[in-house]
């Protein structure tokens, strides 16, 4: 790596981190609750001890299996891209450089899935055991096939991308790749909902009935423009209830689960509805877009430095195709460590949706729905605090009835 290639490196990392800082600043809401602190419900208020004992205990093993896939998958990431054997393998790769790159990803991807597929069957059997999974277990490794396959795809592709860039760019080449990964972030969440998502589910449009009519009332009262609602196939996967947006600008939509549609009362459903209407309102997808593109400029900056440091020790090159397992490494790890930043900034988006749903709708409602999902996902309301913090993306469920006591 090249003088010139890691000062540049380094103003990636500083100008993509003040960036990424800067829109979280402006763009997040660090205060959601006009009212301030909420004080979460007590469990027993609002759940039966039988009904806390079956979530914990549900709970518990997916957090075993969950947590140990994770731990195993990044541990063997680091063995392939940072031990001496890991280094001797990718070397002994034939072919074209970019080959090489395709083959390295693939098969340092399909190793992690194939040494955590244990652990994600054991999940599956414990999502069936307590009726949560609906698909057959062909279903399940269909699934599991067209994620690996799409993993792959777009990993080759942004790897090809550094790689080649290093080779053909070697004093600008972090500049460059910050700002086209960068790019890719923003492509990736704008063509997501018609490129990937058709791939995995079938989507048609919300029959007329109070369901709809209640929604289209909602965008109205909050001044949002919906094309149209879809309903998404989701009881062929899962017994859970959600809803969710995607997309933005033209590609944006609502979209709500089959399940949802048919199992809960439309006031409770029109209460879900009413919190993705909120994110819609704030364009929260295109916030979580730029902060992931800042992020990804700061990312790479801090990758190629790292890459940088490792190949003045004798471990390959960012020019080189045999840098691709070194990379996954850290990417992995990287990911990791950022998990809780990505999930507080996530917690506070989804307060400040709560907040905005209850204002329009009935709280009774709300608190009863969210009553409804936790006991039908076997949702965990009392997980431990610091699980919470590192890995949990939206509020716990005691917190958001919490949220429901003050607007009533």
């Amino acid at each position: 790596m090249t003088p010139t290639a890691r000062r540049t490196a380094w103003v990636l990392l500083a100008g993509g981190g003040v960036a990424f800082v800067l829109l979280a600043w402006w763009l997040v809401p660090w205060s959601p609750v006009p009212d301030g602190p909420v004080e979460p419900v007590r469990p027993e208020d609002w759940f039966s001890a039988e009904q806390l004992a079956r979530a914990e205990d549900f709970s518990r093993w997916a957090r075993a299996w969950s947590w140990s896939s994770l731990a195993v998958s990044i541990a063997v990431a680091c063995w392939l891209g940072l031990s001496r054997r890991g280094r001797a393998w990718a070397d002994r790769v034939p072919g074209p450089w970019w080959v090489q790159v395709v083959v390295l990803v693939a098969a340092v991807e399909v190793l992690r899935r194939l040494v955590t597929l244990p652990f994600g069957v054991a999940l599956e059997q414990l999502r069936r055991d307590h009726g949560l999974s609906t698909r057959s277990w062909a279903g399940y490794a269909a699934d599991l096939v067209r994620n690996e396959a799409l993993g792959i795809v777009v990993i080759s592709l942004a790897l090809v991308l550094l790689v080649g860039l290093a080779r053909r760019l070697p004093r600008a080449w972090p500049a460059v790749a910050g700002l086209l990964v960068a790019a890719l972030v923003v492509l990736g969440s704008f063509v997501y909902p018609v490129v990937v998502e058709p791939a995995f589910n079938s989507f048609e449009p919300l029959p007329d009935g109070p369901l709809r009519q209640g929604i289209v009332e909602l965008a109205d009262q909050e001044g949002v423009e919906i094309g149209d609602v879809l309903v998404v196939d989701a009881s062929r996967r899962t017994s859970a209830l959600n809803a969710y947006v995607s997309g933005f600008g033209s590609t944006r939509r609502v979209v709500v689960y089959d399940t949802l549609v048919d199992d809960l009362p439309v006031d409770q459903a029109l209460s879900v509805v009413a919190h993705e209407l909120a994110h819609a309102q704030h364009d929260d997808v295109l916030v979580g877009t730029a902060l992931g593109a800042a992020g990804a400029v700061a990312g790479v900056g801090l990758l190629a430095l790292c890459l940088g440091f490792l190949a003045r020790r004798g471990w390959p090159g960012p020019g080189r195709a045999a840098v691709v397992p070194v990379a996954l490494a850290l990417v992995a790890v990287g990911g990791f460590l950022a998990s809780p930043v990505q999930n507080g900034i996530s917690r506070q988006i989804e307060t400040r949706a709560d907040v905005d749903a209850l204002r329009v709708s009935d709280p009774e409602a709300f608190a009863e729905m969210q009553v409804r999902l936790a006991e039908r996902s076997l949702g965990d309301v009392t997980p431990p605090a610091w699980s919470q913090w590192w890995f949990g993306s939206h509020p716990t469920t005691l917190f958001r009835l919490g949220l429901t006591q003050d607007n009533r």
